[in-house]
């Protein structure tokens, strides 16, 4: 005999997990995402990748005045790391 978990489901069987992380999804964002071509979904990507670095040497240089202000010697040996990293980005 055949537990009920061994027969697959009916289209109609709605799983309630599904259907409650639905409630949350913007749909409309996905359409209009949808309606872009690929090269302007790239495009978007790029964008937003160029954001990211962006923020990431923010927060590098905001640490790097943080330890200078602390002014360890620790602190001072990561400022150094920290303006290698930067100095990399700006040369990319």
């Amino acid at each position: 005999m055949k537990h009920s978990q061994d027969q697959p489901k009916s289209t109609t069987d709605k799983d309630p997990v599904i259907e409650a992380y639905k409630k949350h999804i913007d749909r409309t964002l996905i359409r209009e995402n949808l309606r872009l071509t690929v090269d302007q979904r790239f495009r978007q990507l790029m964008e937003l990748q160029r954001f990211a670095e962006e923020l990431q040497n923010a927060g590098r240089k905001a640490r790097q005045k943080q330890k200078r202000a602390a002014g360890r010697p620790k602190d001072l040996e990561a400022i150094a790391e920290l303006e290698q990293i930067l100095e990399e980005r700006r040369e990319e």
